[in-house]
């Protein structure tokens, strides 16, 4: 079976305002969250969300595109999981925070 990954930015090209500002949707925080749980990545569809399968993707695009997380295909599955070495190197603690804050 072979993997793709979808394209992300390098990580000098993620920017904070880019990475906050992808952070400050409920739903995608909580896609964040699920994905911290599940350090090889999680299929998309697999995340319990309150959304269309549309909407779902639309927010996992907006959070691999700001480098939050990368996603890759296996067979017909995408398998996103978070880019915790990129994040904690760029921005030290950051989504350490953004974990720990209450939900």
């Amino acid at each position: 079976m072979s993997s793709k990954e979808l394209p992300q930015p390098e990580r000098d090209a993620i920017r904070v305002e880019t990475v906050l500002q992808a952070l400050g949707e409920p739903v995608r925080l909580q896609i964040v969250r699920a994905l911290a749980d599940v350090p090889q990545g999680i299929a998309c569809g697999e995340i319990d969300l309150p959304v269309t399968a549309s909407t779902r993707a639309h927010h996992l695009r907006i959070l691999r595109e700001a480098g939050v997380l990368s996603t890759h295909t296996e067979g017909t599955r995408r398998i996103s999981k978070l880019r915790r070495t990129d994040l904690e190197s760029l921005y030290p603690g950051l989504l350490s925070g953004v974990l720990a804050a209450r939900q």
